[in-house]
């Protein structure tokens, strides 16, 4: 069975284990938490079918990352095959949530839409680079892009509907639109967005 086969509703994916970390058996876990508790306090993390659980025995955090030790976990080898696993907990062992406070794994599969109703895409994943969370949206066709993951910028999440409205930051669309134009090879105004001729250059 897949490791990452679909969650069921009653499970919240709360990590995902990354790459190695050195020779004897540390891991990476990305963290879909605000809170490192998050990693242990629940007791043992499972994959979304509960077939493999996981006790996470020590976590130190380095820049976006925690750096793990997981019990029975103790070399690379046994690292490397459980990379990219999603972590999941029970959603009946979370805290209730705070009025406009959402699990990360609600908001992936969302439509985005304009709030004229025009579909922008879907939201693949949730980031936090260091500077806010942020939006990952694919659209149909073209190259995906973030929206900041803010009141102005969503100012609708409808969970039951199925979707979020977005405001996109000012010139957001209008850039991604240009990018896909030139690499579709149809006429672009450089003059009008010189940092598309420049990603040409170094290209």
């Amino acid at each position: 069975m897949s490791k990452n086969t679909p969650a069921p509703e009653d499970k919240i994916c709360i990590a995902q284990i990354g790459a190695a970390h050195g020779i004897r058996g540390e891991v990476r876990i990305k963290l879909f938490s605000d809170d490192p508790a998050s990693l242990t306090q629940y007791g043992p993390l499972q994959t979304a079918d509960g077939s493999q659980r996981f006790k996470i025995t020590s976590a130190r955090a380095s820049k976006t990352i925690y750096v793990c030790r997981i019990k029975g976990v103790s070399d690379r080898n046994d690292v490397e095959a459980l990379n990219g696993t999603l972590l999941y907990v029970d959603r009946d062992q979370l805290p209730e949530l705070e009025e406009e406070e959402f699990y990360h794994s609600d908001l992936i599969g969302l439509e985005a839409r304009l709030d004229t109703g025009d579909a922008l895409g879907s939201i693949v994943a949730v980031h936090d680079f260091g500077a806010g969370e942020l939006l990952d949206i694919a659209p149909k066709r073209g190259k995906g892009f973030y929206v900041p993951f803010t009141r102005e910028a969503v100012p609708i999440i409808d969970l039951t509907g199925g979707f979020v409205t977005v405001v996109p930051p000012e010139g957001l669309l209008e850039d991604a639109d240009e990018g896909e134009r030139a690499l579709e090879g149809e006429a672009v105004d450089f003059a009008q967005s010189p940092q598309l001729l420049d990603g040409l250059e170094k290209g």
